[in-house]
């Protein structure tokens, strides 16, 4: 992947992680720089495992790709869907996430294109996809653990556990972006050592024509479609801290870039292993079979194994969606966007009313069910999408000279073509969805729409207040000179 970037009449072509030595200059110069902290920042290496926890946590829930499609169309799946949907995704959050290196993220994109109306629509979509999406995970932590206790499985028990588990989790968050980065480094060498381990034992016992075998007539195409969505979505959630990651503009397009091949990789070498390894039972290919296709080719020390590696995968994809979320809403409320009290931030640099707000969220939606969890936020998610491809576009119409430390090599036509198939797939999920969910999700989407005029007219009463944070650029100045960028 390669950047290139406009300054003084010359553009030149580097390699994704590359980015100009220029300082960032705000649009009005009597404007201050913004709020510096004294809180550590994200480095490259943390980055790059929140990244992959936020879009994936290993190859655990890939096994239905097999089970609805066959081997070679899961193997060909996790190859070729990546440059439909990860890579576009994952250019863009480099895009705009080095032109707005702030907390808020594709928010902030949103509004700086289409208005704070509808910068504030994407944030509650976004918001509330991403607590659908974190409510998943205590529920499936102890699905994983209830092997081993079985009290856990239902009852008093198991909702005692998931209070306690996302209290764990919620306090995790709260003690700083630093020990959420490297929990994440620990918690992803746990969830892919495993798998490395299995792939070795497995070459003794690879049979490639085991990956050649697919059924066109036996095809569940809703259940391959979602599953590759699932797994490999969520690039631009990263993008909601940027203001804590260190010097965002060199950093975040090279953490993508690793994030990318790391997540692709984690997900296709497994299938190679459990596919070509063991004869093909596609009924048996469902969420856990990787623990009983490691039992098959290693034994059961491996099964249990790759059975713990899956409770801490859970555990690392909680913390990163509840930063993700907590921060995006601080970036909201130092825009003026929300209350002002959801800006205020911990004696460790974390947003104590963000990370209680998106808790609390998680605990009111853990109640259903793991298909209803995934298609409602996969709804939500696919219209947040759609904004976000709008406002890259028309960022790119409207304010093209604004420096981009990191820019897709591609004009508007391209940048427009490369939008397309993203595009249409979201559209195929959308329909794919069953009534129910279409309901459900555009019942949440009316809310969003009528939120914002609510909570304005909440503000003219001064009922909340609400403020936008010292230093931070006017999004919808005209800017002209291609040395300046939107953000300091």
């Amino acid at each position: 992947m390669k950047l290139r970037h406009s300054g003084n009449n010359r553009q030149a072509s580097l390699e994704m992680g590359n980015h100009n030595e220029e300082d960032y200059v705000p649009i009005n110069d009597d404007v201050p720089s913004p709020r510096t902290n004294k809180f550590k920042k994200v480095s490259v290496l943390p980055l790059v495992f929140l990244i992959f926890y936020e879009v994936s946590g290993g190859p655990f829930g890939v096994e239905d790709s097999v089970g609805a499609a066959g081997p070679l169309l899961a193997l060909v799946g996790f190859l070729v869907f990546p440059f439909i949907w990860s890579v576009p995704e994952a250019l863009i959050t480099a895009e705009m996430g080095t032109m707005f290196p702030e907390n808020g993220g594709y928010v902030v994109w949103v509004s700086a294109a289409l208005g704070d109306y509808w910068g504030f629509q994407q944030g509650w979509m976004k918001w509330l996809s991403g607590v659908i999406d974190n409510a998943l995970y205590p529920v499936l932590f102890l699905d994983y653990l209830k092997a081993v206790v079985p009290s856990v499985a239902d009852g008093y028990t198991r909702t005692l556990s998931v209070l306690v588990l996302t209290a764990a989790l919620t306090y995790m968050n709260f003690r700083g972006m630093t020990i959420v980065g490297w929990a994440a480094v620990l918690l992803g060498v746990v969830s892919i050592l495993p798998f490395i381990v299995m792939g070795v034992l497995a070459i003794p016992r690879l049979e490639p024509a085991r990956w050649l075998v697919v059924d066109f007539d036996n095809i569940k195409w809703g259940l391959y479609l979602n599953t590759l969505f699932w797994n490999l979505n969520y690039w631009d959630s990263i993008s909601t801290l940027a203001g804590e990651v260190e010097n965002p503009k060199k950093t975040l397009p090279r953490a993508l870039f690793y994030a990318l091949v790391f997540v692709v990789c984690s997900y296709f070498f497994p299938l190679l292993a459990g596919t070509g390894a063991v004869p093909l039972d596609r009924e048996l290919w469902q969420d856990g079979y990787f623990a009983d296709l490691a039992k098959v080719i290693g034994g059961t020390w491996l099964c249990w194994w790759v059975q713990g590696a899956a409770a801490m995968s859970n555990m690392g994809m909680f913390v990163a969606e509840m930063s993700s979320d907590s921060f995006q809403l601080l970036g909201m409320a130092e825009r003026g966007m929300i209350p002002e009290l959801f800006a205020k931030r911990s004696r460790h640099g974390t947003p104590l009313v963000g990370i209680l707000f998106s808790a609390s969220g998680v605990i009111l939606l853990s109640w259903l069910s793991f298909e209803e969890i995934v298609a409602a936020e996969n709804f939500l998610y696919c219209f947040g999408m759609i904004l976000e491809f709008i406002a890259f576009i028309m960022l790119r119409m409207k304010q093209p000279a604004v420096a981009r430390p990191y820019k897709i090599p591609l004009g508007t036509v391209g940048s427009i073509l490369m939008c397309i198939p993203p595009t249409i797939l979201i559209c195929v999920v959308l329909a794919l969805a069953s009534v129910k969910v279409m309901i459900v999700s555009l019942i949440a989407v009316t809310i969003g729409l009528l939120l914002h005029p609510a909570l304005k007219w909440l503000e003219r009463k001064r009922v909340l207040k609400f403020s936008v944070s010292t230093g931070l650029p006017d999004l919808q100045a005209d800017v002209h000179d291609n040395n300046q960028s939107l953000v300091p």
